[in-house]
Order: structure tokens, then sequence, then C-alpha cells
């Protein structure tokens, strides 16, 4: 059915009322005021009339003034960022072009020019302050909200929005402010009842804004709004003041906890590894160790066989051999002093103090049978008559 006291033109003053109660919002026309406008239309003429009143002449011309201002109220003005809508007895019909259009006057045809192109926002949680438009004033009914681990945030948002279907925003929504507004509350508080305080304040600001943005263009959708949600921005998110102070305690706590935790598992995995390694050299070692044994032990064997065999062959030729072998081996780190019994009557002179430093110097030298002799044989000395004589 036709809206009640709809009227043309782009005038500005109160704004038409639509079925709801309050008109649409973006724009429109006040309808003229007839009674006021033909008052005034006599008002002219009795200045240029005679003082004996209007004839019908005058009538006649004051009626043709009133159409034709009644015509002219028809043009209004539809500006580049703006779209005009006009309805014919309440039904839309066209939509006009940015410039200067014309429609059939009230009551016949409406018009109204809602702003489509220009971006618009609503700020949820503070509001801008009017002595200064760089500093905001929190609104706590607003930016308070209960996230899933059933702690309290304070944020602060941003919503964009622009129209994108002019006869759906003019006609399906009565205050699209202030549905906007209540759609971003609601999407945000629950996106915020679903993530955790310590995400929220940190990693998950971005999936936030994108989950509500999503969520607030599903729902003016279904409400055919014909709003389009551009952007949403978190300016704020942090713990109330009340309690400022004790999060941050619990956050250093938590911090503290975590890199302890850090250290541990990089000493455990310093120290596992070596132990591994230690563990692994021990076995390889004894592995090393016993096949060692074993091969020391078959070696031996198989000489105490080729021994036996060549005992079997000649046994005193090879007894006397493992004999000198065994005394060369005994004797050889030995000191000796072999004296003749042919040196009869003659005393003979050790160097005593010369025997005790080559005692330390024959004791490192090579343990072999033939070292043995050799030395043996050097430090050999039979004093002789004329040693004796000089001494």
């Amino acid at each position: 059915m036709p809206w009640s006291n709809q009227s043309g033109g782009n005038g500005s003053g109160n704004r038409p009322r639509g079925p709801w109660g309050q008109g649409p919002l973006g724009g429109g026309s006040r309808p003229p005021d007839l009674e006021e406008l033909l008052r005034r239309v006599q008002e002219s003429l009795r200045r240029y009339l005679p003082t004996g009143g209007m004839g019908p002449g005058g009538w006649a011309v004051a009626g043709l003034a009133v159409v034709f201002l009644w015509l002219v109220s028809g043009f209004y003005i539809v500006s580049p960022y703006e779209q005009g809508v006009v309805l014919q007895f309440g039904k839309f019909i066209r939509h006009t072009a940015p410039g200067v259009n014309y429609h059939l006057p009230w009551p016949i045809e409406t018009a109204y020019t809602p702003e489509v192109t220009r971006q618009q926002q609503v700020n949820i949680g503070y509001k801008i302050s009017p002595d200064s438009p760089s500093q905001s004033e929190d609104v706590a009914d607003e930016s308070y909200m209960l996230t899933g681990d059933e702690n309290i945030v304070d944020i602060n948002f941003t919503v964009y929005w622009q129209i994108k279907d002019a006869n759906s925003y003019l006609f399906n929504v009565e205050n699209p402010d202030l549905t906007v507004k209540a759609v971003a509350e609601s999407a945000m508080r629950e996106v915020v009842g679903q993530d955790h305080m310590d995400l929220i304040l940190t990693s998950d600001r971005e999936q936030i804004q994108v989950k509500v943005k999503r969520l607030m263009q599903k729902t003016l959708d279904s409400y055919s709004a014909g709003i389009w949600v551009t952007d949403v921005t978190m300016q704020k998110a942090e713990p109330p003041d009340e309690v400022r102070a004790a999060y941050l305690d619990v956050q250093s706590a938590l911090a503290d906890q975590d890199r302890k935790r850090n250290e541990a598992e990089a000493y455990a995995n310093r120290v596992i590894p070596q132990a591994r390694g230690q563990a692994a050299q021990i076995v390889q070692d004894a592995e090393a160790y016993r096949q060692q044994v074993i091969a020391e032990a078959e070696g031996s064997a198989k000489r105490f066989l080729s021994v036996y065999q060549e005992y079997k062959k000649a046994p005193e030729v090879t007894r006397r051999r493992i004999y000198l072998e065994t005394m060369s081996q005994v004797l050889a780190p030995m000191n000796k002093i072999i004296v003749d019994d042919a040196a009869k009557g003659v005393v003979p002179y050790f160097q005593l103090p010369a025997l005790q430093k080559t005692l330390p110097a024959q004791n490192r030298a090579p343990q072999s049978g033939q070292q043995g002799q050799e030395t043996g044989n050097d430090q050999s000395a039979a004093p002789t008559p004329d040693q004796g004589s000089g001494q």
C-alpha cells in the first residue's frame, strides 16, 4: 500500500515518514505544503491586485501559479555518489542517474537519493570525542565481551559498509545505522565467545575480523538490508583496566613457564644424545676388546700348536730355544756384572755411581732378547790387572 505523507523533490527539513513510522535515511525530498504555498501566492498577488479584492481573473492567475509551482517541485538533483529511486503511488518504478532529474510531483511520485557509493562506518565499543576528533571514549556496555575461556576482554572495532541495493536499503530496514551496529556487536560477541583470550589478544585477531565480517554479511543478507560489509577492523583488544595488572602477571608467569620448559627440553635434547653416544662408544669398545681377546687367544693357541708340532720333531732343540728366549726376556732389564774366575788375587773396583746412572736408562731399553744380551755384554766387565793397578 502507498506510504502516507510522501513527497517529491530534494528539499531539506523533516524527512518523509514511511509505513514503519520513520522515513528512510540517505536522502529524499519533502512534500510541498499546498496550504502554505497558496497562502504565500495570495499574499504576493494582493501586492499587485487592487485593494478591492481579487476578481475571477486574479483567482485564475493564482491557480496557474500554484500549478506551476507544483510542477516545478518535481525537479530534484542526484549527486555523483547517490542514486535516485522513484516511487509511483508508493511502488518502485525506476532508478535515476546522477544529475538533474524530474518526477511527477507529489502525491503521484516520490524520489529518494541514498548514498550508494560512499563508504560509511559504525564504531562499536567506543565513540569519537566531540571536543577532539583524534581522541575516543570507551563505551563499556559495548566493548566488554566474554571469551570462550570465561574471561572478559575489552574490544573496540569499526565496521565499514556500503549500500549494494538501494531499494532493499530504503524499504526493508527502518534504521540502517542502528541495524548494522546491532548486527556487528552480536557477531563479534558470538565469535569472541568461541575463542580463548590469549589467542584473541595475539594471533587470532585477523581470523576474528574475517569471521565477524562473514557472519555480519550473512545476517544482513537474511534481513534483505541491501548492505555490503566492506571491512571489519579491530582497534583494540586488551583486558579490562580493573584486571589488567593481574592479567599481565599471569602472562608473565606463563612466559616463564614456557621459557623453563624450553630450557629443559634443550637440556634433554643435549644430554640424551650425549649419553646415547657414550653408551654406544662403550659398547663398541667392549666389542673391540672382545674381538682383540679372541684374536689374541686364537693366535696364542695357533702359536702353541705350531711350537708343539716343532717340539714333536726335535724336543731337545725346542726346549733349548724356549729356555734361551725365556732367559733373554727375564735377564734383559737386569744390571749384570760378570767377574771372570781367572782374575784371582785382584781386587775389583766397581764404579757404583756410574752403575746407578745407567740403571734407569737400562730399564727403559727395549725388552727384546737380543737387546738384553747386548746390554748385558756392554755392561759386563772383567777387571784386568792393568785396571786394578791403575785404580
